[in-house]
């Protein structure tokens, strides 16, 4: 819960949330209304992308996956798409440089929610056949939630993703998993315990076991940044230190930085790398890292291979609207459009890597054509971070969404949340280097997007 104050809602310091393809049975985060898949076409500047990210796994010459490469980097955001020719001329390199991209039928968990519906679109794009599978929980998607609509050729399952049976039948034929399916953020106390780990733990258990049963041998993990903690500090006498959990001392006094855990001095918050220690410091943290070895379990007794995406903050069109489980650019979006100034814990310099969605998206795209190549052997899972690698506050969110809708400018609060880290950003050359994914979507061009788009609306309001 907040602290140092009474708030229309915490403001967790990590990303989206959302509830997605499980039914707990635990208190739920208030409910919202379906929201149609994202149609928003980027086709063949996103085939260039996975073409690329293909080649590079499968140990294509760099300079001739970076023609290919190049012709996605020069299409601008929101471009609807490159001509015909460029791709068929960029898939052609790709395949003179290593193997073209593979069309996969590939079941995708909670494929209805906020990040699961990009994902559609992306797939896709890429030349994919999709099976979503999702339990369209009232939490989520409202009461009485019907399918969304979904583009022709994409098959819909509506079950639990912790009902074996469905599960299993949802698998046939498929050659991956992209497993969305998650209960995700803060949480109001720790009474959600339950349903974190029902949810997210036992969900991606049976998963995992289904496939094993079905022999699919590939899965890309929805993974989170909130397994490393606080992030990555240097102390100018220490060099590189961990600094506990913040004291609720400390935060009464509005000293938000963590000090060094060995002299007490000031720290200097840098970025984080995906060999950096694991430090889950609320439920479900912990429940994000327990998937992740869950996977390489799965993937170790069944020679299966498993690609966790560890999302940074999350945001863009149809982020869930009015609830406390859902991340800091919603609500100050949600704010904004009722004409009310974004509300802003702590002292607005927390630091984050916020990332659009569409370029989440593509990213699970290009690690899926990377799994089907089998460049890395077999019995292994690998974790990237999906992010910008550009860290930006808390603060420069709500200003930016705020001066881009024409509202009021954002309220500084000083208060906080227990279960927040104070900093955490990522490097982003691991998943660069090795599956050829960059983001694409510029702070600036993405807020402008966002501070527009629609939103999911509440279990009360009209989508």
């Amino acid at each position: 819960m907040p602290r140092g104050g009474a708030s229309r809602g915490g403001l967790p310091g990590w990303g989206f949330s959302r509830v997605e393809g499980c039914r707990s049975g635990g208190r739920q985060p208030a409910a919202t209304a379906p929201q149609p898949p994202h149609r928003g076409a980027r086709p063949c500047r996103l085939t260039a992308a996975v073409t690329a990210g293909a080649a590079l796994a499968a140990g294509a010459d760099a300079d001739a996956v970076g023609v290919v490469v190049g012709v996605a980097v020069g299409v601008a955001v929101g471009e609807a798409s490159l001509r015909k020719a460029d791709v068929g001329r960029a898939q052609a390199r790709a395949r003179r440089a290593g193997r073209s991209v593979s069309r996969m039928l590939t079941l995708l968990t909670g494929g209805a929610g906020f990040i699961g519906s990009h994902i559609v679109s992306a797939l896709q794009s890429a030349g994919h056949t999709v099976r979503v599978l999702d339990a369209l929980l009232p939490a989520a998607h409202g009461p009485d939630a019907v399918p969304p609509p979904l583009a022709e050729g994409v098959e819909w399952v509506r079950a639990d993703v912790r009902d074996r049976e469905a599960v299993a039948r949802a698998l046939r034929g498929c050659d991956a998993v992209c497993h969305q399916a998650a209960m995700v953020g803060l949480g109001k106390d720790f009474a959600d315990a339950p349903a974190y780990v029902g949810c997210n733990d036992l969900g991606t258990a049976v998963l995992l076991a289904a496939m094993a049963d079905a022999g699919t041998p590939s899965l890309v993990l929805a993974g989170s940044m909130v397994v490393y903690g606080e992030g990555r500090y240097e102390c100018g006498r220490h060099g590189t230190v961990r600094p506990g959990p913040r004291r609720v001392a400390d935060l009464d006094a509005g000293q938000f930085e963590p000090p060094c855990p060995v002299c007490g001095e000031p720290l200097v918050p840098g970025l984080v790398g995906e060999d950096a220690p694991v430090d889950p410091r609320n439920v479900y943290a912990a429940t994000k890292l327990a998937q992740e070895h869950l996977a390489a379990s799965w993937a170790r007794a069944t020679g299966g291979r498993a690609t966790a995406l560890r999302y940074h903050n999350v945001y863009g069109p149809g982020m869930p609207r009015d609830t406390p489980y859902a991340g800091v650019a919603a609500l100050f979006r949600s704010a904004l459009a009722r004409g009310e100034a974004p509300e802003v814990f702590e002292d607005g310099r927390q630091r984050r890597d916020f990332i659009h969605v569409t370029d989440v998206a593509e990213a699970n795209a290009v690690a899926l054509a990377a799994l089907a190549h089998r460049a890395r052997p077999a019995g292994t899972l690998r974790a990237y971070n999906v992010a910008t690698g550009h860290p930006r506050t808390v603060g420069d969110m709500a200003a930016a969404l705020a001066a881009a809708a024409g509202g009021p400018e954002p309220r500084v609060t000083g208060q906080y949340r227990l279960g927040d880290v104070r900093h955490i950003t990522a490097r982003a050359d691991r998943v660069q280097r090795e599956l050829g994914w960059t983001a694409r979507t510029s702070f600036a061009r993405g807020v402008a997007d966002f501070a527009h788009a629609p939103l999911r609306g509440s279990a009360t309001s009209v989508a």
